[in-house]
């Protein structure tokens, strides 16, 4: 589970106001926090199907942001990929 403070941490980086929570490089950046948390979880709890279908779920939802950051801004787009290590999505 990510907490609050590890959310709260990694929104700053992407956010484009003080408040701002909902803009896609928020959203991208702890969709791949849970990401990677439950792909650890995944790796150590191999029959555990359930979250590995929740993780695709995630995978999934951070594609159609990312595309869709392309599409509208994609100085930012490129900003966001770089800062979180991530590849170009088609």
């Amino acid at each position: 589970m990510v907490f609050r403070p590890e959310k709260e941490d990694v929104a700053k980086n992407f956010m484009r106001h003080e408040k701002d929570t909902g803009s896609p490089e928020v959203q991208i950046a702890l969709l791949t926090q849970r990401i990677k948390h439950l792909t650890e979880h995944v790796k150590r709890h191999r029959k555990d199907v359930h979250t590995r279908y929740g993780l695709l779920k995630l995978v999934e939802r951070r594609k159609k942001l990312m595309r869709y950051l392309k599409r509208t801004d994609y100085r930012t787009y490129v900003r966001v990929i770089k800062a979180l290590g991530l590849r170009d999505v088609k």
